[in-house]
C-alpha cells in the first residue's frame, strides 16, 4: 500500500516537472515523456511486487533505466520541435498582430520585436568601454547581444541595466549569464510583470488560508504517525485526548524544523524583493505523515549572490533547530541491539554508525551507554531531528532545483553546476548499490533536471564569505553521508 502511494505522489509530481519543462518547446504527448521519466519507478515497483523487496534487483534493471530514458526522453523532444516552417508561420501570426513587430524575411526564421529605430536606441545602451557589442540575434522568447566584456561584470551589467531601463521602460528583463562556451552575454526578455501588460486579475501569490489549511492538515497526519510511532496501535490513536496528543513530541518536532526551513527561504527571498509564495506543507496519511514543505518563488532572481544567500538559508535555518532537538530527542531515547537487517528508516534499531556527523550527536547525547553493537530505538522527537537531518541531506545534494543545485550555480556558474550534477547523480547511484536505502534518492535526483534557472545577473561571482559558506556546507552534506570510519569509532568507542 505504502509503495502504490509513493508512485502515485511520485507520479503527480514528475507529471507537473514534465509538463512545465517540455510543453512549451515540442508537440509530443507530455503522458510518452511522463511514462519515460516513470519508467525506472515503475519498473523496480514492479520487481518488488514480483519478487519481493528482499531479492536484489539485477544490475542491468538497475543502470539500464538510467542510460536508455534519457536518451529516449532527448529523442521524443528532437521529433516533436515544430519544423522552420511551422516556426514561420508562427512567428508571421505572432509579427501581424503587433504593430511594433517586424515580419520576418523570406526564408527567415528570425523575428524582431523591436523596430528598427529601436534597435538603434538598444545598440546605444552598451558603451564600448563597458561591452562591446557585436551582434543582436532576436529570437522568439529573446534578444541576445553578443559582445565583448570589457568592465567588471557587476558593473556592466549595472550600466546597462540602468540604460535599458531609461530606453524601453520596464518593458524587458535584462539577463546577462555565460554562454557554454564561457562568453557573457545579454538577454533581453519581455516583462511579464511591466505596468503596461493588461491583467484582468492580479496573481495571488500569498494565500493565507490556504496555507494555514495545508498546515492544520499536516499537524493532524504527522500526529496520527507520531502517536504510532509512540507504540499505540493504530486502533487506539483517537481512544482518548490523551492519546493522540502522544503523538505531539513528533508532530510539532517536524513541523518546526520543516518550517523554519521554508520560512528561511521565505524572509530571504522577501529581502531581495523575490516574489514568493507562502511556505505549503505537504500532508501524507501514513510514513511520516508529510512529505515536506515548499515555497515557489514567481519572480527572477536578481544575482548569484540572492541566489546563494535563499537556497542556503533554508538548510542553515532548518539545521539551528534540528540540531538541538534531535540531541534532546536522543537523550530520551533507548539503546537496543543492533538487529541483522536494519535501514535508514530503522527507527526501532537505527545504527548511528551508518553517518559520521550522527554518530557524533548520538555519542554527545547517550555517552557511555552508546558503544559498539549497540543502536539506538529513537524516541519520537529524536526521529523528527533525525527527520530533519535526512532533508537537510537531501537538500544539499548538488543537483538542479534543490538548494544544493542552487548553491554550486552560484559558487561555480550554471554550466559548471550541470556538471556536478551529473557526477552527483552518478556518485548516488553508486552509492545505492552500496546501501539500498538511497536508492530512492537516487530515483528522486534522476528526476530532477541538472540545469538550474539563471539569476538576472548570472555572471557576477560570489565573496569569499559565501564561497567559504558553500563550502561549508557542502562538507555537511558529506559529513551526513559518510559512515562512521573505524577509526573513529574505535576512538569514540562506538
Amino acid at each position: 500500500m505504502e509503495l502504490l502511494l509513493l508512485l502515485i505522489v511520485l507520479g503527480t509530481i514528475t507529471y507537473l516537472i514534465v509538463k512545465r519543462s517540455v510543453a512549451t518547446i515540442t508537440r509530443t504527448p507530455i503522458w510518452l515523456f511522463w511514462l519515460v521519466m516513470m519508467a525506472p519507478a515503475l519498473i523496480w515497483s514492479g520487481w518488488w511486487l514480483i519478487f519481493g523487496q528482499d531479492e536484489p534487483i539485477p544490475i542491468l534493471l538497475v543502470i539500464a533505466p538510467f542510460i536508455l530514458c534519457p536518451l529516449v526522453y532527448w529523442w521524443l523532444i528532437q521529433i516533436g520541435r515544430p519544423t522552420s516552417e511551422a516556426k514561420e508561420t508562427a512567428l508571421e501570426a505572432r509579427g501581424s498582430g503587433d504593430p511594433g513587430m517586424e515580419k520576418p524575411t523570406q526564408g527567415s526564421s528570425q523575428v524582431h520585436p523591436i523596430t528598427p529605430s529601436e534597435e538603434a536606441t538598444l545598440r546605444n545602451c552598451f558603451p564600448w568601454s563597458i561591452y562591446y557589442l557585436q551582434n543582436i540575434d532576436y529570437r522568439p522568447q529573446a534578444i541576445l547581444c553578443r559582445g565583448k566584456l570589457r568592465s567588471v561584470p557587476e558593473v556592466a551589467y549595472k550600466t546597462i541595466k540602468e540604460n535599458i531601463e531609461k530606453a524601453f521602460g520596464d518593458r524587458f528583463l535584462l539577463v546577462f549569464q555565460e554562454s557554454f562556451q564561457g562568453q557573457p552575454f545579454f538577454a533581453l526578455v519581455p516583462n511579464p510583470w511591466a505596468k503596461s501588460q493588461d491583467r484582468s486579475e492580479p496573481e495571488k501569490l500569498a494565500r493565507p488560508v490556504f496555507a494555514l489549511s495545508l498546515l492544520l492538515i499536516t499537524l493532524l497526519t504527522t500526529t496520527m504517525v507520531g502517536a504510532r510511532m509512540s507504540g499505540l496501535p493504530a486502533g487506539e490513536i483517537f481512544s482518548s485526548p490523551q492519546a493522540f496528543f502522544r503523538g505531539l513530541p513528533y508532530s510539532l518536532g517536524i513541523i518546526a524544523i520543516l518550517g523554519v526551513h521554508e520560512l528561511s527561504h521565505y524572509f530571504t527571498a522577501v529581502y531581495y524583493k523575490i516574489r514568493t509564495t507562502l511556505p505549503y506543507f505537504i500532508p501524507f496519511p501514513d510514513f511520516l505523515g508529510t512529505f515536506g514543505a515548499f515555497i515557489q518563488m514567481r519572480s527572477p532572481v536578481p544575482h548569484r549572490k540572492a541566489l546563494f544567500d535563499v537556497a542556503i538559508a533554508g538548510p542553515l535555518g532548518g539545521l539551528v533547530l534540528t540540531v538541538p532537538l534531535l540531541i534532546w530527542g536522543l537523550s530520551l531515547s533507548k539503546i537496543v541491539p543492533v538487529a541483522e537487517n536494519t535501514s535508514l528508516l530503522s527507527f526501532q534499531s537505527l545504527d548511528p554508525r551508518f553517518s559520521f556527523l550522527f554518530a557524533v550527536f548520538g555519542k554527545l547525547a547517550l555517552g557511555n551507554q552508546l558503544v559498539p553493537g549497540t543502536a539506538i530505538h529513537l524516541h519520537p522527537l529524536a526521529i523528527a531531528g533525525y527527520v530533519g537531518l535526512i532533508v537537510t541531506a537531501l537538500n544539499l545534494m548538488p543537483v538542479g532545483q534543490l538548494d544544493g543545485g542552487h548553491i554550486v550555480h552560484a559558487m561555480y556558474g550554471q554550466r559548471t553546476a550541470a556538471i556536478i550534477g551529473q557526477l552527483t547523480r552518478l556518485f548516488v547511484l553508486v552509492l545505492a548499490f552500496i546501501r539500498h536505502d538511497f536508492l530512492l534518492w537516487a530515483i528522486i535526483l534522476f528526476f530532477m533536471p541538472v540545469i538550474d534557472q539563471p539569476a538576472l545577473n548570472d555572471v557576477t561571482e560570489l565573496d569569499n564569505k559565501r564561497d567559504f559558506l558553500g563550502l561549508l556546507s557542502l562538507f555537511l552534506l558529506i559529513s551526513i553521508l559518510l559512515p562512521l570510519p573505524g577509526m573513529v569509532a574505535a576512538w569514540l568507542n562506538i
